[in-house]
């Protein structure tokens, strides 16, 4: 399979990313961003919210016909599952979850759909990146490594997941079939 193309569209702070060796990477993550587009998606991106002048990021976001972007380079730490930054590529398909009301407990299901093209981007990235990083062991979606509950927005008595990402729409038995990774429990 061929590489898939990749636009570099760095984020203005990677600079100030932590950088790591390619070699303590095993896993690769998949989220959605819960934002209806890829533009909302930069901007919240582009968000300062860190002493160290950074934000919340991922490496790679896939839009919804495929394109897929690099807001920051594998060879850096990107902040997108807590825990896991240090060891791991995060991706970003553009889907808008459970947008606007995210913890809101009216509203946590997770059905939009992904594209083919999305998928198919997905895909050849990851079997890009396997190609390039040996060290890569295994796949896991956010709600997999994020198993955290939080009090629900419209009703602190209640909890809900605060990750749900990829969630039950994502066609996680078309991706395995398609790449050398398992998925991590």
């Amino acid at each position: 399979m061929p590489s898939p193309a990749i636009h570099r569209h760095p984020l203005p702070y990677v600079g100030a990313l932590e950088r790591r060796a390619t070699a303590q990477i095993d896993t690769v993550v998949i989220h959605c961003t819960e934002l209806p587009d890829l533009a909302t998606a930069r901007a919240f991106g582009e968000r300062l919210l860190y002493p160290s002048g950074t934000g919340n990021s991922g490496h790679y976001y896939i839009d919804r016909d495929g394109r897929i972007e690099e807001y920051v380079p594998t060879e850096r730490i990107a902040h997108h599952v807590h825990g896991w930054n240090a060891r791991s590529i995060g991706i970003e398909l553009v889907n808008t979850g459970r947008y606007p009301d995210w913890l809101d407990s009216r509203h946590q299901a997770m059905d939009e759909a992904y594209p083919e093209a999305q998928i198919a981007a997905l895909v050849a990235l990851v079997n890009t990146l396997h190609a390039r990083i040996p060290s890569l062991i295994q796949i896991a979606g956010h709600e997999d490594l994020d198993t955290t509950e939080v009090p629900a927005s419209d009703d602190p008595t209640q909890r809900v997941p605060r990750k749900r990402d990829p969630g039950s729409c994502f066609p996680w038995e078309v991706v395995l079939q398609s790449v050398p990774l398992p998925r991590t429990a």
